[in-house]
C-alpha cells in the first residue's frame, strides 16, 4: 500500500513534535508545557513544573510546604490545616476547602492573580467571616474586599496586627526616635579544635596569588578565623580552585544558604536550574548588570569581607526600581551614611539590609542567637511582616502601619510622612473603652 505524500508530511511533523516534547520533558526546563506564567512570587523556578507538580496527580499540598512550611511556622499561621480540622469549620470548607494552598493559589492564572499570588475574589473572607461587618459597628460600612488592606488583617500572618498587639503598643510613642538593630551572633561550622588566626605570611595559596588578594584575606574575617587560602580554593583535599563552587561557602555557613536558597536570589538553584540573573527579574534591574548571575561572592567579596558593601552597594548595583534609586537621599540612607562615616553608632543606620535581610533570632545548633535572615522576600508580602523584626526598632507602631500603607511613600524610600492614617489602633481602643463602660 503506497503512502501518499500529505500522510507523510503529517507522520513526520508529529514525530518532530513528539520528539520535541519527549525530549523537553527530560530537561529541567520545561519551557514547552508551560500553560501560562506563573506569579511574581514563583516565576524564576515555572520552568521546573516538578518542583511543584507530580506527573499526573497535579500539585500535592506537600510541594507548598516543603518551601513555604518553615515560614509558616514562624508566623504563627491564623489560618493553619489544624485549624480546620476542627468538624464546627465543615460548613466553611464546604464553601472554600481552605486546607490546601492550590485552592485559594492557582499559579499560571496572571488575569485573576492579586496581590500574594491570591486567585479568590477579593471578598473571599467574608465566606466565612461575614458576621463580623454585623456585629462590629466599627465594620459596618467595610466593604468585605477590603478585610486584607494595609494594617487591617492579613490571612497566615498577624503577628503585628491582632488586637492585644496593637493595644499594647497604643501608647504614646514618637512617630519616630533613635534606635539601634540587634547585634549579629555569627554561627559558623568549624567543626572540633581551634583554629589559630593566620596572616598574610600564612597565605597557602599558588605563588602566582595576587598580592592584593593576600593582603585583603588577611585583614578578614577568614583569616582571623584561621581559615586558609586552600580551606576554600583546595577543599577536601582536591585540586586548586580558582572559583569555589556555592557548596564551599556552606560548609561552614549553614544557616545564611539556607535563607538564600529559600528567597528570589537562590530558588533557582533549589529547584535545579541555573543561578538566577538580573535579566530575569520583573523589577527594574540595572543594564551593567543584567549578565551577572547570583551567588554568595554577588553581595560578599569573599577576599575582604566587607558587610557595609554587601549592605547597600550590592544591592543598588543590580536593582535600578524608584525605591531603590530613591535610598541614598532618603532620611534611611542619610543615618547609614552617618554610622558609616562613624559619626554614629554601629547599628544605627538602615541600610538595604537593615530591612529586607533582618536581624533575627533563629535556633542555630540548639542555640537562640540573632542570625541575618538571607531570604530577602521573606518579609515583603505582606509588607506588615517588617513591623515586628524591623521597623519597631526606631518607628511606633502607628507609624510603622501608617508608612508601610503608602505605596507613594514606598516608592520614595520613605521620604515624607504618609498622606494617610490607619485606624485599626484607634478601633481597638475604643472597642476595649466602650467593653469597659458597658454594664455587666
Amino acid at each position: 500500500m503506497r503512502v501518499g505524500r500529505p500522510t507523510l508530511v503529517w507522520l513526520l511533523l508529529s514525530a518532530t513534535v513528539a520528539g520535541y516534547l519527549g525530549f523537553s520533558l527530560r530537561r529541567p526546563a520545561k519551557v514547552a508545557f508551560l500553560p501560562g506564567p506563573a506569579s511574581d512570587g514563583h516565576h524564576q523556578i515555572e520552568v521546573a513544573c516538578t518542583t511543584c507538580h507530580t506527573p499526573f496527580g497535579g500539585v500535592p499540598q506537600a510541594a507548598c510546604l516543603d518551601c513555604h512550611a518553615a515560614e509558616l511556622e514562624r508566623a504563627q499561621d491564623s489560618h493553619s490545616v489544624q485549624i480546620f480540622s476542627d468538624p464546627r469549620h465543615a460548613d466553611d470548607l464546604a464553601k472554600v476547602d481552605a486546607r490546601r494552598c492550590v485552592v485559594c493559589h492557582t499559579e499560571h492564572r496572571p488575569e485573576i492573580t492579586a496581590p500574594m499570588g491570591v486567585t479568590l475574589p477579593p471578598d473571599f473572607c467574608a465566606v466565612c467571616h461575614g458576621e463580623v461587618a454585623r456585629e462590629r459597628p466599627t465594620h459596618r460600612d467595610f466593604p468585605a474586599n477590603t478585610c486584607a488592606s494595609a494594617g487591617c488583617h492579613n490571612y497566615h500572618d498577624n503577628r503585628a496586627l491582632y488586637e492585644n498587639f496593637l493595644a499594647e503598643h497604643a501608647v504614646a510613642q514618637a512617630a519616630t526616635f533613635p534606635g539601634r538593630l540587634p547585634e549579629r551572633e555569627p554561627w559558623v561550622a568549624h567543626g572540633p579544635g581551634t583554629r589559630t588566626p593566620l596572616s598574610a605570611a600564612d597565605a597557602d595559596g599558588p605563588v602566582s596569588s595576587a598580592p592584593e588578594l593576600v593582603a585583603a584575606w588577611a585583614g578578614s574575617a577568614h583569616a582571623a578565623g584561621g581559615v586558609s587560602c586552600s580551606d576554600c580554593h583546595r577543599s577536601n583535599g582536591a585540586e586548586w580552585v580558582d572559583h569555589p563552587p556555592r557548596d564551599t561557602c556552606a560548609s561552614c555557613h549553614q544557616v545564611e544558604p539556607e535563607g538564600f536558597l529559600a528567597g528570589k536570589h537562590g530558588m533557582r538553584i533549589s529547584a535545579g536550574l541555573d543561578p538566577v540573573s538580573p535579566s530575569m527579574a520583573r523589577l527594574p534591574m540595572r543594564a551593567a548588570a543584567r549578565s551577572e548571575i547570583l551567588g554568595c561572592n554577588s553581595c560578599h567579596d569573599v577576599h575582604a569581607i566587607d558587610v557595609q558593601r554587601a549592605a547597600v552597594g550590592a544591592c543598588v548595583s543590580c536593582h535600578a526600581d524608584e525605591h531603590s534609586e530613591s535610598y541614598p537621599e532618603s532620611p534611611h540612607g542619610r543615618v547609614w551614611l552617618s554610622e558609616v562615616a562613624g559619626a554614629s553608632p554601629p547599628g544605627s543606620g538602615v541600610s538595604c539590609s537593615s530591612c529586607h535581610l533582618p536581624r533575627v533570632p533563629r535556633r542555630v545548633a540548639g542555640d537562640l542567637r540573632t542570625v541575618v535572615e538571607h531570604n530577602q522576600n521573606d518579609n515583603l508580602r505582606p509588607n506588615e511582616k517588617m513591623i515586628r523584626d524591623v521597623c519597631l526598632h526606631c518607628h511606633s507602631l502607628a507609624f510603622s502601619l501608617d508608612a508601610l500603607a503608602d505605596p507613594d511613600l514606598i516608592r520614595r524610600n520613605f521620604a515624607g510622612t504618609p498622606a494617610g492614617h490607619i485606624e485599626s489602633i484607634d478601633m481597638v481602643l475604643s472597642r476595649r473603652n466602650d467593653d469597659a463602660e458597658s454594664p455587666p
